[in-house]
C-alpha cells in the first residue's frame, strides 16, 4: 500500500543485513485425488492449510518432488527472494492439479520462531481488490453507477486548491485516473523510523486523509493520465458507506469474507495488533534509523486503500472467486479487468497496466495475469493469478529486502515461473 510503493519501486528501501543470515525452509504440496468444481477447489484451497500437520505435509513435499521441482522449485525460488535480504518470505502456488507452499527465514525474530504457511499478514494495497470488488457489486445492484461523480455521494469534500469533486468519477477513482494528490507522502508515520514510532497509534479519520490530499493541487486533470493515489480508495471507502449506510469493514466482510470461508481474512478498524500466527513486518524507513518491529500500528492511516489482514490461503480463494465469477456478474467484472497503461509502473513490472483495483502484467511465455501489489514498511504482498481463476500464486515478505530491485525481480520470477509452468501442465 502506501507510499512504500513507490519507494520500493523506485529502490528507495535498504536491506536488512543483519538478519539476513541462514533461513530455514520449508516446502509443502498437496495432491488433490480427483478434479474438483471451482467451488469445490475453493472450499478445499482454504480447508487443508488450516487442518494439514505440518510434519506431515513436508513428508509429502520431500517425496513428492519430481525431476522439474528438482530443477526449478517453489522452494528454490523462495530461496532466492531470501537471499535478496528480506527477513521472512512465505509463498503459496495452487494450480488444477495441486497447492504448495514454501517458506524461507523467520517470523519473528525476538521469538525465533520460523515462517509458517499459515502465517497471517498486512497484505497492504491488496486491499484495494477487496474495496474495488465491494463498488462493483453495488454497481451491478443498480445502487451506484461507474459514471457517478464523487460529487454525486460526497458533495464538497473534494474541494480547495483546484481540486473538484464534480470532475471525478467513481470509474476514475477505482482506475487512479483521478489525479488526487497521494495523502500517504504527507503522512507522518511512513516518513522515518522516528516518524513510526511516535505515530503509529494515531487514529486517523477518514476526512483528515483526504484533507491531506486537498491541501495540495491535483496532480493532473481528471482522466488525463494515470498515477496512484491512495486518496482515492479512501474516497471509494468513504463512497460505500453513503450509498450503503455501513463502513468499507462491513461490507467487505458481509460480501466476502464470510461468503467465501476466509476464515483468517480480518478486516480491522483500530485494532492494532494481528491476532494468532503471523509474520512480523521490520523495517528501517529508507535507512532513517534503527530497524525496527512494524507489525503493530492503527490501521485507519491505512483505511480501504490497505488495512486489510490476510493469509496465502485465502488471498487464494478470493482470487480464484473474483476471477472465476463467484462475485461479480459479468458486465462488472469485464469493467475490472479493462485496463490502461501504467508506464510509471514499467520499471518494476514492464508493460503492467491497471483496471479497476485490478493489474494487469505480461508473462515471459506468453499472455499475462491479474494481481495487485501491497506494500508497507516490513512488509510486501505479491500475487498472480490467470483469467479463469484456477492458477493463483500468492508471496510474502516481511523486511525491507534489498536497496536495488533484486527482491522485486526475484518475487516477480517466482509468479512469472509458477504460471508459466501452470500454462505447460
Amino acid at each position: 500500500m502506501i507510499v512504500y510503493e513507490v519507494r520500493r519501486f523506485y529502490g528507495g528501501v535498504h536491506r536488512v543485513a543483519e538478519h539476513a543470515a541462514q533461513p530455514t525452509t520449508k516446502e509443502h504440496t498437496l495432491r488433490p485425488a480427483k478434479r474438483i468444481s471451482t467451488a469445490a477447489l475453493i472450499a478445499a484451497i482454504g480447508a487443508s492449510i488450516l487442518t494439514v500437520p505440518q510434519a506431515a505435509a513436508m513428508d509429502s513435499a520431500h517425496s513428492s518432488r519430481s525431476a522439474e521441482h528438482r530443477h526449478s522449485s517453489l522452494q528454490e525460488s523462495v530461496d532466492a527472494i531470501a537471499a535478496t535480504g528480506p527477513i521472512g518470505v512465505l509463498a503459496q502456488s495452487t494450480s488444477h492439479h495441486r497447492k504448495r507452499y514454501a517458506t524461507a527465514g523467520t517470523a519473528d525474530i525476538a521469538t525465533g520462531q520460523a515462517v509458517h504457511p499459515n502465517d497471517r499478514f498486512r497484505i497492504a494495497s491488496s486491499t484495494k481488490t477487496f474495496v474495488a470488488t465491494v463498488i462493483l457489486q453495488l454497481v451491478g445492484e443498480g445502487r451506484l453507477s461507474l459514471d457517478d461523480t464523487v460529487d454525486r455521494w460526497l458533495p464538497g469534500v473534494v474541494s480547495g486548491n483546484g481540486n473538484n469533486g464534480a470532475n471525478i468519477t467513481v470509474r476514475q477513482l477505482l482506475q487512479h485516473t483521478s489525479g488526487l494528490y497521494n495523502y500517504t507522502a504527507d503522512i507522518p508515520m511512513l516518513a522515518s523510523v522516528d516518524g513510526f514510532q511516535n505515530n503509529r497509534y494515531t487514529t486517523w479519520t477518514e476526512g483528515q486523509l483526504v484533507a491531506m490530499a486537498m491541501n495540495h493541487h491535483p496532480d493532473f486533470a481528471p482522466g488525463t493520465r494515470w498515477a496512484y493515489s491512495n486518496t482515492n480508495y479512501i474516497l471509494a471507502g468513504m463512497i460505500v458507506r453513503k450509498v450503503t449506510g455501513r463502513s468499507w469493514q462491513q461490507e467487505v466482510t458481509e460480501r466476502i469474507i464470510r461468503p467465501l470461508g476466509l476464515h483468517r481474512t480480518l478486516a480491522p478498524t483500530t485494532e492494532t495488533h494481528i491476532p494468532g500466527r503471523h509474520l512480523h513486518g521490520y523495517s528501517n524507513f529508507g535507512g532513517s534509523g534503527k530497524t525496527v518491529d512494524t507489525t503493530e500500528f492503527n490501521p485507519t492511516a491505512a483505511g480501504a486503500a490497505g488495512a486489510i489482514i490476510s493469509t496465502t490461503a485465502d488471498l487464494t480463494r478470493f482470487y480464484t472467486a473474483l476471477l472465476g465469477g463467484r462475485l461479480l456478474q459479468p458486465a462488472q467484472l469485464s469493467e475490472m479487468k479493462t485496463m490502461v497503461r501504467t508506464p510509471d509502473l514499467d520499471i518494476v513490472w514492464p508493460g503492467a497496466s491497471y483496471g479497476l483495483g485490478l493489474m494487469r502484467i505480461p508473462l515471459t511465455c506468453g499472455g499475462s495475469y491479474y494481481s495487485h501489489a501491497g506494500d508497507f514498511p516490513g512488509y510486501t504482498t505479491r500475487d498472480g493469478v490467470t483469467d479463469d481463476g484456477q492458477n493463483v500464486v500468492v508471496l510474502e515478505t516481511a523486511g525491507d529486502g534489498a536497496t536495488d530491485l533484486s527482491t522485486e525481480q526475484a518475487q516477480n520470477n517466482l509468479i512469472d515461473r509458477e504460471l508459466c509452468a501452470a500454462q505447460r501442465q
